[in-house]
């Protein structure tokens, strides 16, 4: 589930990146784009939370 949701999550927050910074550069709206962005940005937050330890880290 949780892969799910870093996916909804990524999609949502990448398009709306895309549409905000299309529009302020005045450049046409490309869905696509963000849709391949997101998978991407999906996969590396996947990717980096699986990288971190579990558990407490030792400090010695």
């Amino acid at each position: 589930m949780r892969f799910i949701l870093t996916f909804v999550w990524s999609f949502a927050l990448v398009t709306l990146l895309n549409y905000v910074v299309g529009a302020i550069a005045n450049v046409k709206f490309n869905f696509e784009a963000g849709i391949i962005l997101s998978v991407v940005v999906g996969i590396l937050v996947i990717l980096i939370g699986e990288s971190m330890p579990k558990g407490p880290i030792s400090d010695n």
